[in-house]
């Protein structure tokens, strides 16, 4: 099974399994063949997409974003000031998280805040 995630306006808007056997040409997986499929059933722009992330970064979720020049998608912004890792288009926060115990993140102060529980 193959994974696919509708595009528009470059934000994730669904993601579907696609079967194999819509997806091989002349016996080998293809990916083109498989956006033709899922255009032909919904319309719109198709790319697909990996669980393990072997391709394009990271899984698609809804409300990702699907960054052309990186060919990757990126989860939404956790909170404004953290920071996109080039390496993993991931989201970083501005300080590393204590190991000693369980925080939150404040965006106000920019900081972590250990937690009470």
């Amino acid at each position: 099974m193959a994974h696919f995630a509708q595009i528009e306006n470059g934000v994730v808007t669904q993601v579907i399994v696609v079967a194999n056997e819509e997806l091989l040409l002349d016996g080998v997986e293809n990916e083109a063949k498989g956006v033709e499929f899922c255009q032909s059933l919904f319309g719109g722009a198709w790319v697909q997409t990996s669980y393990n992330g072997n391709i394009r970064k990271n899984y698609a979720g809804l409300g990702y974003i699907y960054d052309n020049t990186r060919d990757a998608f990126i989860p939404p912004q956790p909170y404004p000031s953290w920071v996109l890792v080039e390496e993993t288009c991931q989201w970083a926060a501005p300080t590393p998280i204590p190991t000693d115990g369980i925080y939150q993140w404040d965006e106000p102060t920019t900081s972590w805040i250990k937690s009470n529980i």
